[in-house]
């Protein structure tokens, strides 16, 4: 029973080796759709593995853990290699989704209250920071019709608040400290540390390739000679006004975790 559940949550997830669908959904889908796929949708597979796996199913999840780690850990790694070697800047943040959900896999089956913490606060984190990088390309492909890393180029020096915007969200998404990604990771491996030592170690090698690929992604989009595409508009007021919101959400959960910590902690602690 445990199985048919899992596999269907695996699927939404998704979890590695039923996760093909995901970068091309997410590369289909008009902008709309790719913030409500990575912010709400993705999230439903993490939140069934925990309120009806977890619940249901302790004992079989405890003995089946070690298949799930290994897929979660898999699913990092690959996310982030598979996203550093992208052309298309969009399908690059939908395999980066890849890899932030096997961390999430990963906190839920470290079966302690940091872990699962870590993977709620990851969930919203995941939520903000992915969404924020799906409407700033949806935007970016609106002006120049292309979303091409080889035809992009120089776009700072047209749209510097747009190239800062970016930077923010960048680095909330790569899970710097002071910014909402950083929690959630840290928990994450604060918790696998203690239940799933191995697994952990391998998977700290993620976001080191977190940053790779969207630094380097980063740096031949909006640095260097103006490409192919030619310069950008800059962000408009209205524009900025939709985009806020997210930024103080990164710079708040980043900051100040406390009330969102406080709020998950007793539904995970068992």
């Amino acid at each position: 029973i445990f199985l048919s559940f899992a596999l269907a949550f695996m699927v939404k997830v998704p979890v590695f080796g039923v996760h093909t669908w995901l970068p091309d959904a997410h590369t289909e889908a008009p902008t709309a759709g790719s913030v409500i796929l990575a912010g709400v949708m993705l999230k439903l597979g993490t939140y069934g593995l925990i309120r009806f796996g977890l619940y249901l199913f302790p004992k079989v999840m405890t003995d089946l853990a070690p298949i799930f780690l290994t897929l979660g850990v898999i699913g990092i790694l690959y996310g982030a290699a598979v996203a550093t070697m992208q052309q298309d800047i969009k399908r690059l943040v939908a395999y980066s989704s890849v890899a932030h959900m096997g961390f999430i896999v990963l906190g839920i089956f470290t079966f302690n209250s940091q872990g699962l913490t870590g993977s709620v606060i990851q969930m919203v984190s995941h939520g903000v920071s992915t969404g924020a990088l799906f409407i700033l390309v949806g935007w970016m492909y609106e002006r120049l019709r292309t979303r091409e890393i080889s035809k992009l180029g120089g776009l700072a020096k047209s749209a510097p608040i747009f190239a800062g915007v970016f930077t923010v969200v960048m680095l909330s998404s790569l899970g710097l400290p002071g910014t909402n990604g950083f929690v959630g990771e840290f928990l994450i491996l604060l918790g696998g540390f203690s239940s799933a030592r191995w697994w952990t170690v391998i998977a700290v090698i993620g976001v080191i390739l977190a940053a790779l690929y969207l630094l380097w992604a980063y740096q031949r989009v909006f640095h260097g000679p103006v490409g192919e595409a030619g310069p950008m508009e800059d962000l408009s007021i209205k524009e900025m006004l939709i985009i806020s919101p997210l930024i103080i959400l990164i710079f708040f959960i980043g900051i100040y975790p406390k009330p969102l910590i406080e709020r998950v902690e007793p539904s995970v602690d068992f």
